[in-house]
């Protein structure tokens, strides 16, 4: 199962960034790899919540439906599903002066013949989560000016 993880620091402060995360259509901004998050449903972002992204990854795009499993005062988890991969996104946020550390950890589980792919996945799921933290930290320090 091919695990990256990520910590970094922000100017934004914790509610600020844990707020913005948890909304997951957002990720259209934070995560290069997202052609398109749509949120299933309305009203408040709460446990339970779901959006449909497509991401284009070694340049295949793929559709996964991503559930807020957890939403606590400072992490939140996503699991994304279709019948190739489960993805679980943890993503956890603490105090750090005035600002955030944020750790954000990707699983990737392969099913059926994708498993094949595995260690391939591994390195390119690398790179990906590479881009990925320094545009959310871009994203995130921009949250800190804005506010």
């Amino acid at each position: 199962m091919p695990t990256v993880e990520r910590t970094f620091t922000v100017d934004a402060e914790p509610s600020v960034v844990l707020r913005y995360l948890s909304d997951f259509a957002n990720a259209e901004v934070w995560d290069p790899g997202t052609q398109r998050c749509v949120r299933q449903g309305s009203g408040p972002v709460a446990v339970g919540a779901t959006w449909t992204n497509t991401s284009k990854f070694a340049g295949v795009s793929t559709t996964l439906v991503y559930t807020l499993e957890a939403m606590e005062p400072d992490r939140l988890v996503f699991v994304g599903s279709n019948d190739t991969a489960t993805s679980t996104d943890t993503i956890t946020v603490t105090p750090h002066g005035t600002g955030s550390r944020v750790s954000y950890r990707a699983q990737l589980e392969l099913h059926g013949l994708a498993k094949l792919a595995g260690p391939v996945v591994k390195l390119v799921f690398e790179k990906v989560a590479s881009a990925t933290r320094d545009q959310m930290i871009d994203v995130l320090n921009q949250l800190a000016v804005a506010g």
